[in-house]
């Protein structure tokens, strides 16, 4: 990456955030990313949760039932945050060091996600 590139997270985040809560069904969070193209979610209600495509081709996998599997019982918890501000540069390091491909951006509350497909395309 260009050491003088001084892109921010703001200027390629997705928005307006995609939610959803924490009980609704796998098949609605499907669903929603499909309609909005994205490949993550924020959970409204799980406190630093979200649900990505990989958590449920993980639940299909294993045969779970999209209509009553809901997105609390395969949500990524615990998930590492980054602020509209940070250089893109240090959201690569980041996603490469914790091996994730979302990170929400978080400025007071939920306003925002980056993805792996945002690095890329800004690296291209």
């Amino acid at each position: 990456m260009d050491l003088n590139d001084r892109t921010r997270v703001k200027d390629v985040m997705s928005t307006p955030l995609e939610t959803i809560g924490a009980d609704e069904p796998l098949r609605e969070a499907a669903r929603r990313m499909s309609d909005s193209d994205i490949s993550a979610l924020v959970v409204t209600t799980g406190g630093g949760c979200i649900v990505t495509q990989s958590d449920i081709v993980g639940a299909v996998a294993v045969g779970e039932d999209t209509d009553e599997t809901t997105v609390r019982d395969v949500m990524t918890q615990n998930v590492e945050t980054v602020t509209p501000d940070l250089m893109m540069e240090e959201v690569a390091a980041m996603m490469t060091m914790y091996g994730v491909k979302h990170l929400p951006v978080v400025d007071d509350d939920y306003v925002g996600m980056v993805s792996s497909t945002d690095v890329a395309e800004h690296l291209s």
